[in-house]
């Protein structure tokens, strides 16, 4: 038996809710091609609506291209797209990276999913406006969960237990506090930045100072810090941790480990000014592979973007649930 979403006390218009039930679960798959719906005094009786506005909503059904109609057997779904996923897919921001993830996740999809993007800009109210205004629309909420540093957890904790645990997945950043047994493909930020500095210790011991340029106004994983603050406690380093490269004296045996693009620029800027030779006085590490820092020869600690969006719609699609940790990489050039 077909479950109307209907509210007979709810002020939306009786035809305007059976109409927007049926659309939804066409779209969220549940109501598949061929489908038959009940008929016209069976949805009456079962839900004690006037016959009349039950026609009036099967009729708007049938001229939208929703529903078709058989003489003498009943009204039946029309969608073509009713076997597609329906996916939203949920990012605090768009970078180019991110494009890159967007990308492989939709290819890897292999045309049997339609892919909705919104935006949250780190916001945890706006964040939680879209995920109630969209329950129950789609089959799998996909959230990149990262938030303003000032957030509180409980905040965004509530509203990801708002969505099924078989319909949540959670991209680039895991929660460990979140119980849900749902599918995570995630960096390590803490044990990639430790790991990648511990493989480059070849390059890094003639480099007695290190400086981590952490920024906190754009809300970056502040586990980066821990990180590299345990590598340096290994290896007996002078550390700093900076939000901002604008003030930093340039000190030749430093190495800077750099996650924004824009303090990369202005610390490059600088240390040519003062005549200082990369890989020799100074060393330059930076974070996310791009076409610029291959073209500048910058050594990077890049995470595959491309893997990470190709094994989350991958392991959808195959409805595996389970973490995942996303392989990262260093690239090896001239700045240390």
């Amino acid at each position: 038996m077909y479950n109307l979403q209907f509210n007979a006390a709810d002020r939306v218009p009786k035809v305007k809710q059976i109409v927007q039930s049926i659309i939804s679960d066409i779209e969220r798959g549940v109501l598949k091609n061929g489908n038959q719906l009940p008929s016209i005094s069976e949805l009456s009786e079962q839900y004690y609506i006037a016959r009349d506005t039950v026609e009036r909503a099967y009729r708007e059904l049938r001229e939208r291209g929703f529903i078709t109609s058989v003489q003498g057997k009943g009204y039946y779904i029309n969608s073509q797209d009713s076997a597609k996923i329906k996916i939203l897919l949920l990012f605090n921001k768009l970078s180019s990276y991110k494009k890159e993830i967007y990308n492989a996740f939709v290819e890897s999809l292999e045309g049997k999913a339609s892919v909705e993007l919104q935006l949250y800009h780190y916001d945890a109210k706006l964040f939680r406006e879209i995920v109630e205004k969209n329950l129950g629309k789609y089959n799998y909420y996909v959230v990149m969960p990262h938030f303003a540093l000032s957030t509180d957890k409980a905040d965004f904790l509530a509203t990801l237990n708002l969505i099924p645990e078989e319909e949540l997945v959670l991209l680039d950043k895991d929660v460990p506090e979140l119980k849900h047994d749902c599918l995570r493909v995630f960096q390590d930020f803490e044990q990639d930045i430790y790991q990648a500095l511990h493989g480059l210790s070849d390059l890094l011991d003639k480099y007695p100072r290190l400086v981590l340029i952490l920024p906190s106004d754009n809300n970056y994983p502040q586990e980066m810090a821990r990180g590299f603050r345990s590598y340096c406690l290994l290896k007996d380093k002078e550390f700093y941790i900076r939000e901002d490269a604008s003030e930093e004296v340039i000190e030749a045996g430093t190495c800077y480990v750099v996650i924004r693009e824009t303090d990369l620029v202005g610390l490059m800027r600088r240390i040519r000014q003062l005549g200082f030779l990369l890989s020799r006085n100074i060393g330059l590490l930076a974070f996310n592979e791009t076409p610029l820092k291959d073209l500048l020869d910058l050594t990077v600690i890049t995470t595959e973007f491309t893997e990470m969006g190709r094994s989350a719609g991958t392991m959808l699609l195959e409805k595996h649930h389970g973490k995942i940790k996303n392989p990262f990489s260093t690239i090896r050039r001239h700045s240390l």
